[in-house]
């Protein structure tokens, strides 16, 4: 069993560090002042649908970029509509071979809302037989998200609820402001969280605490989230209403100037070990780490440290 899992994670590793597709066309925008005058590219296109989720860059000189997922639906309060769904599978297809993002951030910029879930309006004129493999697509996106290769921040400035909060527990690291509000709200409406909710928020902050928070629909908000392990850092909100966006920026700042291989066999490690016995896991750190010693990151690491100067990784 140990091997089967090992042979095919080395080959997923191999596959992963391979990557090396032709680069997107992209055109030069500019973000408002509010966020800090990040100079970003974004991918255009001529669907109105691409409005409703925004794909933009930072980019970092010799680091790379910090690409910026962001909702941008206020009529339905960013709900998860199959355009929406749509949309993040294309995102995440583009994200998945970009090989120079380190780092990705989902946020919304709309004011006070994260993601409000499901959009139920669409989802009452769905006939019963419809209503599956929405869900089941849902669960297919959150779950490609959850395995790209740089890690995920999600920022919650705003509500996240049902489905939104599902979408920031597929990510690695979650930042919440103190205003915001999280809740799986689903067995309110007599149906119980689909996209992944009951497996994943039972792993982040434990089975009795989980079951406790679905059971009842309760919403908590940034501070408590923080206390009971839901978010990894809670910021004060701030005027512009960013301030988690903000604090996200920052620790993905943390992020990109390590090594990209090293940080993406980390997260291979630790996501897939947490899911077996200690032996396993074992057995998947050493394949994961025999994939960066042939690496030129990994020598580049050395002579930096040996002459005293920052390392200039190229995630080769």
């Amino acid at each position: 069993m140990v091997v089967f899992i090992v042979s095919r994670l080395q080959h997923g590793c191999k596959r992963l560090i391979g990557l090396n597709l032709p680069p997107l066309t992209p055109q030069r925008v500019t973000f408002p002042a509010r966020q800090r005058n990040y100079a970003s590219v974004a991918f255009t296109s001529t669907s109105n649908d691409q409005d409703e989720l925004l794909l933009t860059f930072i980019e970092k000189e010799k680091q790379g970029k910090i690409a910026i997922m962001a909702f941008n639906r206020p009529q339905a309060k960013n709900s998860f509509g199959r355009n929406v769904v749509g949309k993040f599978m294309e995102y995440v297809d583009v994200l998945r071979f970009e090989k120079d993002v380190r780092a990705l951030i989902i946020r919304s910029v709309v004011p006070g809302i994260f993601c409000a879930g499901a959009d139920l309006k669409e989802r009452l004129k769905m006939k019963p037989e419809e209503v599956g493999p929405l869900v089941a697509k849902m669960r297919r996106v959150l779950s490609d998200i959850e395995m790209l290769p740089m890690p995920v921040i999600a920022a919650l400035d705003g509500a996240a609820l049902g489905g939104g909060l599902e979408l920031a527990l597929a990510c690695d690291l979650r930042v919440a402001s103190t205003t915001a509000k999280m809740g799986l709200v689903e067995t309110r409406l007599a149906i119980i969280p689909g996209a992944g909710g009951t497996q994943r928020l039972s792993r982040i902050i434990g089975v009795a605490k989980a079951k406790e928070l679905i059971f009842t629909g309760r919403i908590v908000d940034g501070s408590e989230a923080k206390e009971i392990g839901l978010v990894n850092q809670v910021a004060e909100q701030n005027k512009n209403g960013d301030g988690a966006y903000l604090r996200a920026v920052e620790l993905a700042e943390e992020i990109i100037p390590n090594g990209p291989i090293g940080v993406r066999m980390a997260k291979i490690s630790i996501s897939r070990g947490k899911e077996v016995d200690i032996s396993t896991g074992l057995a998947i750190e050493e394949a994961c780490y025999a994939q960066v010693i042939p690496t030129k990151d990994r020598i580049e690491g050395l002579v930096a440290f040996k002459e005293k100067r920052p390392p200039h990784y190229k995630g080769e």
